[in-house]
């Protein structure tokens, strides 16, 4: 068996982490050009969901240096307004067990820990152009004018995924009606003082008039600018690091992430042909009410690391008859932010379709039997995942509308404040955020073996 992985993102790495453990050979086809190339965004959120796949797909090795190389735990989760004051604030409990826990990663680093060991299996370079399936079999065609034949391939390829135009024609996304703008700047004396301690220790998000929304994320890692460990690190961390290979490639630093979003009505027609120094002019433009520390945050950002979002969601969609073509991740649900688990459903995709798979490998499935089994579990999970998403990120939410928007602000902001001093109510809403939904706990029991001989 040969499986044909197009795209090297989260998921499609995760996948062919496992299927080579399990010695199924695989095949990444990605993009770009090297394995820095991309802007692949800042903070990803990955979940005990995550990082159960994690520690089953990548060698065990692996999965420890991307442990090492997550950013300081935040010890709050907060609400404030936008002069920053405190709304609510949490403390989040320590987290105790390497897999049973939430993560701040940053997706470049991410990106460097799942090519690592990779190298003979990613191609970059291979922009996908089509796939033609000629009976048991299915041939990728790329631009370059190269090919290559296996007996499944995987879309991986995002959002915007070829396979899926091509394939499944009447899957859609659509606009949610938002649009997002983000941006880092290095954590430096001034910017580290723009903040409250609270703040600078968690995860923060703000909700303020008209519908504008603002997380702010404070990521600190265990290597200083220069790439070297920081002093008092030590033990199995420090060599882990120092051992790391994908560091070299990896130019991620501490820094202050930030996202702003707001209805597309709310911003300028043209917000998404601007870049750089013009986003920032815009975050400056559309919070002239806003805290002066906030928007010093906003100042002194990198213009280089602004980038707009136009937020779209997949639209649910019913079962398709199964081939040797299938999907994973964003390439078949497409998902807002809002709840954080775009990732980490993807990670859930590569564990289920690697065990299907090894069930082939061993005889206990056909080819298309065993996809069909994931893609019947996908669809469930992944759409539910998709819709839940869209709750929490839409146009159509009356936070945006002009006079219901301020009631249902200030109706949201009062009931944060009285959960934020009666105790019981807030440790039942931390038990509440805290309780992990998706795979059964069982999954990180499931282990790769390589085939009988």
């Amino acid at each position: 068996m040969k499986v044909l992985v197009i795209g090297g993102g989260t998921g499609g790495l995760a996948l062919a982490h496992g299927l080579k453990r399990a010695g199924i050979e695989v095949r990444v086809f990605e993009r770009d050009v090297l394995r820095t190339d991309g802007l692949h965004g800042y903070r990803v959120g990955i979940d005990p969901d995550g990082s159960r796949a994690l520690s089953v797909l990548l060698p065990k090795e692996l999965f420890a240096t991307f442990v090492a190389t997550k950013a300081r735990d935040p010890r709050y989760f907060n609400m404030v307004t936008e002069d920053l004051k405190e709304v609510l604030s949490m403390e989040l409990p320590p987290a105790t067990d390497p897999i049973e826990s939430e993560k701040s990663i940053s997706r470049m680093t991410l990106r460097q820990v799942l090519l690592t060991g990779l190298d003979d299996v990613v191609e970059f370079g291979k922009e996908f152009v089509r796939f033609e399936q000629q009976g048991e079999a299915v041939t990728a065609y790329f631009a370059d004018g190269s090919s290559e034949t296996g007996d499944l391939l995987v879309a991986a390829d995002g959002s915007g995924s070829r396979v899926r135009r091509q394939y499944l024609p009447q899957a859609k996304t659509e606009p949610t009606g938002i649009i997002a703008l983000a941006g880092k700047l290095p954590i430096t004396e001034e910017s580290a003082k723009l903040v409250s301690p609270k703040v600078f220790e968690g995860i923060t998000m703000l909700q303020a008039p008209h519908g504008f929304g603002c997380i702010l994320h404070v990521m600190e890692f265990q290597w200083d600018r220069d790439g070297n460990v920081k002093e008092g690190i030590g033990g199995n961390t420090e060599d882990l690091i120092r051992r790391w290979p994908g560091l070299q490639f990896d130019n991620t630093r501490d820094y202050i992430n930030w996202g702003l979003w707001a209805a597309a009505d709310k911003l300028p027609a043209t917000v998404m042909d601007l870049r750089g120094q013009e986003l920032v002019d815009v975050a400056l433009a559309v919070t002239p009410g806003w805290s002066p520390k906030l928007r010093r945050l906003f100042e002194l950002t990198d213009p280089g690391t602004c980038f707009p979002v136009n937020i779209w969601t997949s639209v649910p969609l019913d079962a398709w008859p199964t081939t040797n073509v299938t999907l994973l991740g964003d390439a078949i649900h497409t998902m807002t932010p809002g709840r954080g688990v775009g990732a980490n459903t993807a990670l859930r995709d590569a564990l289920q379709l690697c065990k299907k798979l090894i069930d082939v490998r061993d005889g206990r499935s056909g080819l298309i039997e065993a996809v069909a089994d994931y893609e019947k579990a996908m669809i469930e999970y992944g759409f539910d995942a998709v819709l839940k998403s869209r709750a929490q990120m839409t146009s159509a939410d009356p936070m945006h509308k002009p006079v219901i928007g301020r009631v249902a602000l200030a109706g949201m902001r009062t009931v944060m404040r009285v959960i934020n001093h009666l105790p019981p109510l807030k440790r039942r809403m931390q038990q509440s955020m805290m309780a992990y939904r998706g795979a059964d706990r069982d999954e990180a029991a499931f282990e790769i073996t390589p085939p009988v001989k």
